[in-house]
């Protein structure tokens, strides 16, 4: 009997202490969810528990479409800024273009970081460019900005320009067999070749082999998987010091072992064999050995660790082979739905090259006017990245009002939904090349096409990004004729299990050699 009133005593106890730390969780989400109102900001009413992030955690829509809706009904309210919440954690949505200005720009100091995770000494691949902050940030910045010079991407063009050969043989293959092309997997072979050898000096040949270890170990940093969606939760809700202090690892550990030891054989290798290359991992050498890229140069030294150069080198590669491949797979999707487009895209590409005796020139790249409108508005109508994070690092008043935004705070900056707000862009589903025209660009406010950011922080790898998409891009067009295969899901959308913007099921097309 007593074993009975034991065991009851014990069960009350347990839907007791259960019912109390369910109403703490309660009090706790509402309490969290209160945040904006007590703050005197605008927001839009969160769901309990997902805050305004149900729709992206589900799955049911992408990130970049997701903050547009948010975007597009906060601006029709008349707001100039506003609140939302990822679950309970806020997160501030500047709407205004001058304060947009003022965070990126003006009041930088305010918005240094990006506020991603980085521990240099257990997880040495997250020390790059992307994720460091304060002074480490802008010391290697500095570092880093002369090796994306002009003159420095002319010198890396021939390297860039030889892996379209392996470029045109794939596309013939398909069409030789009759078979459709996924796009965005051909691409993205390509541009892993490109930076495989402009950033390791290793011929990569994942054209010719689509298992190459390379390709493998790019897709792999990727491709979703729920270690990584746990990964990103935990960084997203803890804070960076206890992550620290537990030794938290983002970077996978073969993906860590893969790129660490390579940049440090590649290093080895050149330094004792004495070669010289015209590329970015010989600039990084450069930084390691001098402390600078160039002699001349009267910057305070700072040599580069081999384990910074292989932070560099990460980001570089995973940066650069998926949203170049991304970029030239909407531009080839828009350029197949209008052929006239297409077309005299075509005819510009073969006049220029006619010009260098049909070569593939730095100079002829940049003399094609009409292939540069194409890809920014490709960049416009798709940008890569739909959004750029900031975290408030020095408590800022906002301009004209009397509201702050604490240190810590997390902050969006809505770069799919600016690009596609028909007051800046009318009818902005329409791929129009001529937005980009010098008339209309002159005509456009600030701040309404920053498909790289902006700012200090503006993406230093834009120009090496630009260029490489006009390669590829020029390598196609000259040689082929695409159209969209039935295998494309239309309409188009946006994969859901991804932050980088990228096709839903993937982009199919038909290629038709000219001969």
């Amino acid at each position: 009997m007593f074993g009975i009133v034991n065991c009851s005593i014990s069960t009350t106890c347990l839907v007791g202490i259960l019912t109390g730390l369910a109403v703490l969780f309660y009090v706790y989400v509402k309490w969290s969810h209160s945040y904006w109102k007590r703050k005197g900001v605008p927001y839009l009413e969160p769901e309990f528990f997902y805050g305004n992030s149900k729709k992206i955690i589900k799955r049911e829509i992408s990130f970049g479409d997701r903050f547009a809706e948010i975007y597009t009904e906060m601006k029709s309210k008349g707001w100039k800024f506003g609140g939302t919440y990822i679950f309970t954690r806020p997160s501030f949505l500047p709407i205004d273009l001058e304060l947009i200005k003022c965070i990126l720009q003006k009041d930088f100091q305010h918005f240094m970081n990006h506020g991603f995770y980085v521990n240099e000494e257990s997880d040495p691949l997250t020390g790059h460019l992307f994720n460091l902050e304060n002074q480490k940030w802008k010391n290697i910045r500095g570092k880093l900005t002369p090796t994306f010079t002009s003159g420095k991407l002319k010198m890396m063009f021939q390297t860039m320009a030889a892996c379209t050969e392996g470029l045109a043989e794939v596309l013939k293959e398909y069409e030789k067999i009759n078979d459709v092309v996924d796009i965005k997997e051909v691409l993205s072979r390509f541009t892993t070749d490109v930076i495989g050898s402009v950033a390791f000096g290793l011929e990569c040949n994942s054209l010719k082999d689509p298992d190459s270890v390379f390709r493998k170990y790019g897709k792999k940093v990727f491709e979703p998987s729920f270690i990584r969606r746990i990964k990103m939760w935990i960084m997203m809700f803890t804070p960076k010091h206890i992550l620290k202090k537990i030794s938290f690892k983002q970077t996978d550990a073969a993906v860590e072992k893969f790129f660490l030891d390579t940049v440090r054989d590649t290093i080895k290798y050149r330094e004792q064999n004495n070669i010289f290359r015209k590329d970015f991992m010989h600039l990084l050498i450069q930084l390691k050995n001098r402390g600078e890229v160039t002699v001349e140069e009267s910057q305070k030294e700072m040599h580069l660790t081999e384990n910074e150069i292989a932070a560099q080198c990460f980001v570089f590669f995973i940066a650069g082979f998926e949203t170049s491949a991304t970029t030239m797979t909407f531009a080839l999707y828009e350029l197949a739905a209008n052929q006239d487009i297409q077309e005299k895209l075509r005819e510009e590409v073969r006049d220029v090259l006619d010009k260098y005796d049909g070569k593939m020139t730095y100079d002829a790249i940049m003399e094609m006017t009409y292939l540069d409108k194409i890809v920014n508005e490709t960049l416009r109508k798709h940008p890569p990245v739909p959004g750029t994070p900031r975290i408030c690092t020095k408590r800022y008043q906002i301009p004209g009002t009397d509201i702050f935004i604490e240190e810590g705070t997390r902050v969006n900056i809505p770069i799919h939904a600016i690009q596609r707000d028909p007051e800046y862009y009318p009818d902005p589903e329409k791929f129009d090349p001529e937005r980009f025209n010098e008339e209309n660009k002159s005509k456009r406010r600030p701040y309404t096409f920053m498909p790289f950011g902006e700012g200090p922080r503006i993406c230093i790898g834009a120009r090496f990004g630009l260029l490489q998409a006009k390669v590829g891009l020029t390598a196609i067009i000259s040689k082929f004729v695409v159209t969209i295969n039935e295998k494309t899901e239309m309409p188009l959308k946006y994969a859901t299990n991804m932050f980088i913007t990228t096709p839903k099921g993937g982009l199919w097309l038909n290629v038709k050699e000219i001969k």
